[in-house]
């Protein structure tokens, strides 16, 4: 096996062909003609000993060795990026760096202070960041993609370790003259007379919601489905549905737009945010002061 034909270029490109299901799609995303980029998978079967693609109009899909070829790959690949990372930090003077995905709840409600005091103390440490859905951010930490994940309960999230982070309360919004509007706490129930605007059915929000409805053998009458908090609560105030958010991110919007906020009543409104981690004892010590500084005593170790 001539090890020499596994160079970086052609390993992306066969990562971006095996991802898009077509050689030429692959060769758009690497910036390669599509000759070249046909050429470098046809010598990189050559030098595996072994077909990496069956090939059909449609497009090509992985053979079972060239999933495993993925899989390699795709490592390689992160651990080139991280290293490139590293050696970046070193060269500007940061010493060390962390990767957290967090659901959309945590970013808005609690991380923005804890990453600035987290940073305040510890200048030389840099958080990268991402937005992700919660069972994206518990894909995320099982891959080895992140190294401290925060997402809501009720995520599955087995083979992980989870810290509880924090505790939310979900609330109902909705215009100010809106019926629900006068009526104080309500529960669940009383709200699924009414149309909704709420976020992707993969947010564990929605999740939760759609979960509770059914427990209650009732519709979810879903309206309009939007991606962000903001874009939601400007749903709401044009009249076309109420919807559900945590409290704290709920406030800021129900202040400037005039909306109205009501409390749940039920167990399930009030929910914790998890620290996931995929292996403490392989953490780096930049990871560890965070989440000592996130957990506090709850951290493990």
């Amino acid at each position: 096996m001539n090890l020499a034909r596994f160079d970086l270029v052609t390993l992306g490109l066969f990562v971006a062909v095996a991802r898009q299901g077509s050689i030429s799609a692959g060769a758009r995303q690497s910036h390669l003609a599509v000759a070249a980029a046909s050429k470098r998978i046809s010598d990189l079967e050559t030098a595996v000993g072994a077909p990496l693609f069956f090939r059909h109009a449609a497009g090509v899909q992985l053979t079972e060795a060239g999933q495993a070829c993925f899989h390699h790959a795709l490592t390689i690949l992160q651990d080139v990026e991280r290293m490139a990372g590293v050696m970046s930090d070193y060269a500007s003077g940061v010493r060390g760096q962390v990767r957290v995905c967090a659901n959309t709840s945590a970013i808005t409600q609690f991380l923005p202070d804890d990453l600035a005091s987290f940073m305040q103390h510890h200048p030389t440490i840099r958080i990268e960041l991402e937005e992700q859905n919660s069972r994206d951010i518990v894909a995320a930490l099982v891959e080895n993609r992140a190294d401290v994940g925060i997402f809501a309960d009720r995520t599955p999230a087995a083979g992980l370790m989870t810290i509880e982070y924090r505790q939310d309360e979900l609330v109902i919004i909705t215009p100010p003259n809106h019926p629900l509007a006068a009526r104080g706490p309500v529960r669940y129930a009383d709200t699924l007379e009414f149309d909704f605007v709420s976020l992707p059915q993969e947010t564990s929000l929605a999740a939760r919601l759609l979960e509770e409805s059914s427990r209650l053998d009732r519709p979810f009458r879903l309206r309009i489905q939007v991606r962000s908090f903001d874009a939601m609560c400007r749903m709401v105030m044009a009249g076309l549905g109420v919807g559900v958010l945590p409290r704290i991110a709920a406030e800021p919007h129900v202040k400037s737009m005039g909306l109205s906020l009501v409390s749940l009543q039920d167990a399930w409104a009030r929910r914790s945010l998890l620290i996931g981690l995929r292996d403490p004892a392989g953490l780096t010590v930049s990871a560890r002061l965070l989440i000592s500084h996130l957990c506090g005593d709850r951290a493990p170790f």
